[in-house]
């Protein structure tokens, strides 16, 4: 079993010291409430759904946009959904996106508008795994739950020095995690929550990924990494594999009145339900002409290739050709279509459309061209 391949030791004085160390040291953060005031499940679960392989620097201003526009789990059940994802673009992985809204929804509908106490209930909730439930039990209520996240994952592995390499051993550092977290059905609630957000403050501050602050660290003294001057050793990860590569190509159609042809992107595919440009399918063969590229350049000859983007999603990098033309009168020349739109880039500044990251990046290359 995942038990006998760590030596455990009593968890209550490693958790005064973490505790001890939160109440000087932790981070403020729009979401966190420190001490015994009043925690609010809406800003816990909306800032662990975009914490999900999200910096914290990148998700606090769209935290705080989305908080200000839906201060409410009601309210944002009730918004539209382009405003959402428009609303989201920039930040990645958009099937967040949606699962917020989907959530929203059933947690309004079918709860009540409160989020579920429990495992199971919080579990039954669209984009909710065992992370958001534990996350949520934890810090939100105040109910005993061991949380796991990165930065927990790299204590926990640095503490035990586990040597078994990723993935496999993913599963013994979650198992050796549980640990840490021994005796919590005895704590306040506000202990419960304080506590995981204490591990992860640790861990995104000194017991980093490189260069790891082990001075500074409050329990260096039951780290076997550090006791034998290996930290950054640990977890130990696996080979990295060579993702492979896709190609397109990506279309900038304006007209001289600053018209730009832009496309809702069909909800299966990647990106789905955000707006884009006109783009062709991504293909693992570079040059490769599908029926899409030839039927855009069919209906506008003159576009000509003015250089490239490139973008790396969790699985593939892409390379994408970005191909432009300027034409006499959009409107005139475009066939109605219900997921083509047209906004004037001389009105609408490029980053309030709601474009991913991916598509901004091509905009503003065609943008300096044209």
């Amino acid at each position: 079993m995942p038990k006998k391949r760590v030596s455990l030791f009593q968890p209550s004085e490693f958790q005064s010291a973490i505790l001890n160390w939160y109440h000087e040291n932790h981070r403020v953060l729009p979401w966190r409430v420190v001490g015994e005031g009043e925690t609010d499940p809406y800003k816990v679960w909306m800032s662990e759904i975009m914490l999900q392989q999200t910096t914290v620097p990148a998700v606090v201003p769209y935290f705080l946009k989305f908080t200000e526009r839906w201060p409410t789990i009601a309210a944002l059940a009730g918004a539209d959904d382009a405003e959402v994802m428009a609303a989201w673009a920039g930040l990645g992985y958009y099937a967040r996106a949606r699962n917020l809204l989907k959530c929203a929804r059933v947690v309004t509908q079918e709860w009540g508008g409160q989020f579920p106490q429990e495992r199971e209930g919080l579990l039954s909730l669209p984009g909710i795994g065992p992370y958001t439930a534990a996350a949520m039990m934890a810090i939100a209520y105040g109910k005993p739950a061991t949380v796991v996240d990165g930065n927990i994952e790299r204590i926990t592995a640095r503490i035990f020095a586990i040597p078994d390499p990723y993935p496999d051993g993913k599963k013994i550092v979650h198992h050796a995690s549980g640990h840490l977290f021994d005796g919590m059905e005895r704590w306040k609630p506000a202990q419960i929550k304080a506590y995981p957000q204490a591990l992860m403050d640790i861990g995104a501050n000194i017991c980093t990924p490189q260069k790891p602050l082990c001075p500074l660290c409050p329990v260096q003294e039951f780290c076997k990494a550090h006791a034998a001057g290996e930290a950054e050793k640990y977890p130990v990860k696996a080979a990295k594999k060579t993702i492979p590569v896709r190609y397109g190509e990506v279309y900038w159609i304006q007209d001289i009145e600053g018209n730009v042809i832009f496309q809702k992107r069909l909800s299966q595919r990647m990106l789905g339900g955000m707006i884009g440009l006109p783009t062709t399918d991504w293909d693992l063969t570079a040059g490769k002409k599908g029926e899409n590229a030839l039927n855009w350049q069919r209906n506008f000859p003159e576009l000509r290739q003015i250089g490239h983007v490139y973008h790396v999603f969790t699985h593939f990098r892409l390379e994408l050709a970005v191909w432009g033309v300027v034409v006499p009168d959009l409107r005139k020349t475009l066939t109605s279509s219900a997921d083509l739109l047209i906004f004037n880039t001389r009105v609408v500044e490029l980053d309030k459309i709601g474009l991913p990251t991916l598509f901004l990046k091509a905009a503003r290359l065609a943008h300096k061209v044209f």
